[in-house]
Formats: C-alpha cells, sequence, structure tokens
C-alpha cells in the first residue's frame, strides 16, 4: 500500500490543471502563469548525431520543435513553469504572508547514472522520470537546476561535456549546443560546473530529494556541500508527482500508442512490420508496404500507426502444451516489433495454478493443454508504459469452470471501469470491487448465499489480495506519493484489474475452481466527460473475443 499523503501533496494536486487561452498562450491556474508559443525561439539542432534522436537523425519519429516524440519544448517549459508556480504557493502557504516573496528558491534534479550488471557491461539505460518529466533529456549524468526570488522559474541544464575517447566506446553525446538546441533552454553548462553554480545561488529553501540520492556521485559531489550549508531542503518529489498525475492531451496521445502496440492497432487485413507516417502541417511523409499499399494520416503531428496486435498475436500461438518462456518471447517480439522502446516490466507469463502467483515471473514452466495462462505485460513508448492483463486457455476454448469464474471476473470488470470518473477515488472503486467480488463468490457457490456481508467481503479479500488499480504514466506503478484516496480528476491514467485466485491447494472452495486465476486488467484516462478513455479497449476481452483470438492463424 502506498504511505499517506503528505499535505503538501494534497494541496500540490488542487493546484494541478490545464486551460489553453484562445490568444495562442498557456495558462497555469497556479499563479496565471503564461507562456507565449509565438515568442518561442527554435535553434538550429547541429547535423549530427545527439545523444538522443533528434529532428536531424530521425526526422520519422521527432520534428522540429520538439524535445522528444510528440512533446514540444513548450510542453516541458510549461511544466518548469508550472513547478514554479506551486513551490510558490507552497511558499507562501508556509510563511503566511507576503514575506515569501523575498525568499529564494533553488529546485535541483539530478538524472540517473549508467548501472553496470557487472564489470564494464551497463544495464540499458533508464532515466528519472522527475529530470525526464522537466527537460526531456535521454542521457545520463546530467542535470536540471531552477532558481528565482519566490518563483523559481530560471531553468539551467548541465550537460556532461562531450568526450570523443568516450564517445567512440559509448556513442555519441549532445553536449551544451545540441541540449540547448534541442531542449530550448538558453543556459545549458558542463556538469562539471554544477557545484559552483550551486554555491553562487545561495537559495534560502532547496527542493532536493536527498534521502536516497539518485545519482549518488553528482550528489556527494556537487550537491551535499550545498545542503551542508544549513540550507532548507524541502522534498521535490511531492510537487512533481503532482504534476505528473494529470497528463496533458500530448501524453496521452503517447499512451493510446502504448496501449495499440500492447493491445491492438487499426483492424486491417495488412501483416507486416509497422508502417510509420510521419505528418507536418504542409509535409507527409509516406512509408510503402510490402503489399504496395500507401498509408497516410493528414494530422499535423507525428502519428504512428500499428497494423499488429500483440496481445492477439500472442494469443494465437498457443496450441496444446506451450512453454511460457515461448509466450513471453513472442510478446516482447510483437511489442518491439511494432514501435515499442522496451518492455515496461518483466511480465508476468503465469500458467495454470501458476497464475495464482501474483508476481510470478520466472516463466519458465510448461503449460498443459486445456490450462489457462495469465499474462500481465506492458511496453514503454518514449516515455510512456502500457499495463495490460488478460487470461485465456491455451488450447483456445474455455473449459464451464473457466467460464464461469472469467465472466464473472470480466462482470466485476466492466463495472469498475463505468466507475472511473472525476471525483471517485481508486479506493471507492476498490470497495465497490470487493463488493462485487463477494456477490459473484456467492453465485459461484464458493460461498453459501447465507454468508453474511463481512464474511464475503473478508472471503473477497481473501480471493482477490490486491488493489483495483493504480496510477500509470511514465512509469507503470507512477506517482507512488499520490494516496488511492485521492478524488480522480480529468487526465489521470489508472488501471482496473480486478481478479479472483484459487489455489490447488485450497480446499475450502469448490474443486471445479481450484488452481485456477483470472485477472482482466484495462489502461484508463479520466475524462471530464463522455465516460473513461480505455487505451486497451482493443485488446480481446469477452468469451467469445478471446476465443475468436486463440484460433486465428498464426
Amino acid at each position: 500500500m502506498l504511505q499517506p499523503p503528505s499535505r503538501l501533496l494534497k494541496a500540490a494536486v488542487q493546484f494541478v490543471s490545464r486551460t489553453r487561452l484562445s490568444s495562442g498562450a498557456f495558462r497555469c491556474p497556479c499563479r496565471n502563469v503564461s507562456v507565449k508559443t509565438g515568442g518561442w525561439k527554435t535553434k538550429k539542432v547541429p547535423q549530427r548525431y545527439l545523444g538522443q534522436p533528434s529532428p536531424y537523425t530521425h526526422p520519422h519519429l521527432i520534428k522540429y520543435g520538439e524535445v522528444t516524440p510528440g512533446l514540444t519544448q513548450m510542453e516541458f517549459e510549461l511544466r518548469r513553469q508550472r513547478l514554479a508556480s506551486l513551490i510558490e504557493a507552497h511558499a507562501e502557504r508556509l510563511s503566511g504572508s507576503s514575506r515569501a516573496a523575498d525568499s529564494a528558491h533553488v529546485v535541483i534534479v539530478l538524472s540517473h547514472p549508467i548501472r553496470y550488471m557487472t564489470n564494464d557491461i551497463p544495464y540499458p539505460f533508464h532515466q528519472n522520470q522527475d529530470f525526464l518529466y522537466l527537460t526531456g533529456i535521454l542521457e545520463p549524468d546530467s542535470a536540471l537546476v531552477m532558481f528565482g526570488s519566490r518563483r523559481p522559474d530560471q531553468a539551467i541544464l548541465f550537460m556532461p561535456r562531450r568526450d570523443p575517447a568516450r564517445e567512440l566506446w559509448d556513442g555519441p553525446r549532445s553536449g551544451r549546443d545540441g541540449a540547448a538546441a534541442l531542449t530550448g533552454l538558453e543556459r545549458v553548462h558542463c556538469i562539471e560546473e554544477l557545484g559552483m553554480v550551486l554555491k553562487s545561488l545561495k537559495g534560502g529553501t532547496v527542493w532536493y530529494d536527498g534521502s536516497q540520492p539518485c545519482h549518488p556521485r553528482l550528489h556527494q559531489t556537487h550537491v551535499r556541500p550545498l545542503l551542508e550549508t544549513g540550507a532548507v531542503a524541502r522534498s521535490l518529489r511531492p510537487l512533481t508527482h503532482s504534476l505528473r498525475a494529470i497528463k496533458s492531451p500530448a501524453e496521452v496521445e503517447l499512451m493510446k500508442g502504448a496501449g495499440r502496440i500492447t493491445a491492438q492497432s487499426n483492424a486491417t487485413g495488412v501483416e507486416m512490420m509497422p508502417c510509420f507516417v510521419t505528418c507536418w502541417p504542409d509535409k507527409l511523409k509516406y512509408t510503402w508496404l510490402d503489399n504496395g499499399a500507401q498509408f497516410s494520416d493528414h494530422a499535423d503531428h507525428l502519428t504512428v500507426l500499428f497494423f499488429s496486435k500483440a496481445f492477439k498475436k500472442t494469443m494465437a500461438i498457443c496450441r496444446g502444451d506451450i512453454d511460457e518462456a515461448l509466450i513471453y518471447a513472442k510478446f516482447d517480439f510483437e511489442c518491439r516489433a511494432h514501435g515499442a522502446n522496451f518492455l515496461a516490466y518483466p511480465p508476468v507469463v503465469a500458467g495454470g495454478n501458476r497464475a495464482n502467483t501474483l508476481h510470478y515471473i520466472n516463466n519458465n514452466q510448461i503449460i498443459k493443454d486445456g490450462e489457462m495462462v495469465l499474462l500481465d505485460g506492458g511496453c514503454e513508448h518514449y516515455g510512456y508504459v502500457s499495463d495490460v492483463t488478460r487470461t485465456w486457455p491455451v488450447n483456445g476454448k474455455f473449459s464451464e469452470a473457466q467460464r464461469e469464474l472469467y465472466e464473472a471476473v470480466l462482470e466485476v470488470q466492466l463495472a469498475c471501469l463505468s466507475l472511473s470518473s472525476p471525483g471517485v477515488s481508486l479506493d471507492h472503486i476498490y470497495s465497490t470491487m470487493l463488493t462485487l467480488l463477494a456477490k459473484q463468490l456467492r453465485e459461484l457457490r464458493v460461498l453459501p448465499h447465507s454468508a453474511n456481508d463481512a464474511d464475503a467481503i473478508k472471503a473477497a479479500r481473501r480471493y482477490c489480495p490486491h488493489h483495483v488499480g493504480h496510477y500509470l504514466g511514465m512509469d507503470v506503478h507512477d506517482t507512488p506519493e499520490l494516496s488511492r484516496s485521492q478524488p480522480l480528476q480529468p487526465g489521470m491514467a489508472v488501471t482496473i484489474e480486478p481478479g479472483l485466485y484459487f489455489s490447488e491447494d485450497d480446499e475450502s472452495c469448490p474443486e471445479r475452481f481450484r488452481g485456477l486465476g483470472v485477472r482482466i486488467e484495462d489502461d484508463v484516462v479520466i475524462q471530464e466527460h463522455g465516460g473513461p478513455l480505455i487505451l486497451s479497449e482493443n485488446t480481446p476481452k469477452t468469451v467469445l473475443d478471446v476465443e475468436t483470438a486463440c484460433t486465428q492463424t498464426k
């Protein structure tokens, strides 16, 4: 369970909202922050490889003015300005007067370092999400500093110095010029200057998470000396998490992409590697398919069309006895082949009774003909992730007991999805889930119809020992600082994932259900109107759709 939210976090979330002004400016209601889109000067990106994709090297993914695919310099600037407004508002509440206007603030956010599995063999690099959220920089050994009196709205980016000897081994780096052009930030320094700059700022309050530094070397060398001067240190994470919790339209589009890859894309008969179509307002690029067909999209932003279906194709390879490792490999391949950067987390591929081990990730046993498999998997798509679970029979046909249990969980899941709306908390949906599961346990005759409500709820907790869902975004269990008792707001992304699990050794449940475990999970964006936006809605879920997907040609 998550830790109880601090008062700072609760107050911060109340400030988070978005408004688009008709004058072409973005406004943050926190302190009427506005950033005029017309005044932003886009620098020319160096005509060389940088430390991450750029419009020069990856024109099929990213256009000029974007820092990462689909996210513009303006979006990142707005995020930094909104963070500055949250800090200003919190400082005023703490002081209880306008004295906060005279106080200086320094914000420090470090990147992740490269981590090594052994000797000089690195793990794949994964950026600190808060640093990525505020900068768009995907390189290690970097830092962001924001500062100012009252509002820390001035930003300095610190990047590793370019080193041809290191780049020979590790690949190109952006350097100061590349990072400045890509992000639009005016002030970019070498990372070696971080300590000197921090010493010169003399902030009254330092906003930094130093209890478990995400980059120990930079913390020890550059940040710790500042903290030892007696500066007041406050945690930044509750504020950044409150911002990250509510997704912008551009973020929702990226999450739709992750959902399409994990689940399915537009329903077409074309079976092939992905077709990427990149669109500008006055220019359109096409990618030709193997069969000569040509696809296009006239939207004025990057659009990626995915024509294959990771879950459907994974379901389709199941025939009789099958190795969990093969299902894992197929799912991983389909996600990567159709646009995913990588899997978001080690997937659960649990056959038979192993579905009752909630975090089973060994994925190395044989699933027998007639058993079900539970696959809990997701992918990362340019910094945003999906998290979807489906359960299906490996021989393509539910048995009577499997169907009973599956449809009971599905009925509860659909009811919980319908509750996913503004003002309703995940905790409330969880309470409803337990009530509905208790009802299903009676109907399945796991409990006698005479069981009282308290005993039925207790049984529901036993047979579904996890929560109904969690926040989703740049991480699978995103923004853990945010309590699930917090009312949902438009733009928040969550999962809805009820389940029922009956161990093969549980003699208290009917024999026909022993060894069965079912979970059904979808990714949802909360909307102001029109009900929840279900990102994974095209993944087979009804009994008919699941059985149809299982019997498709490989």
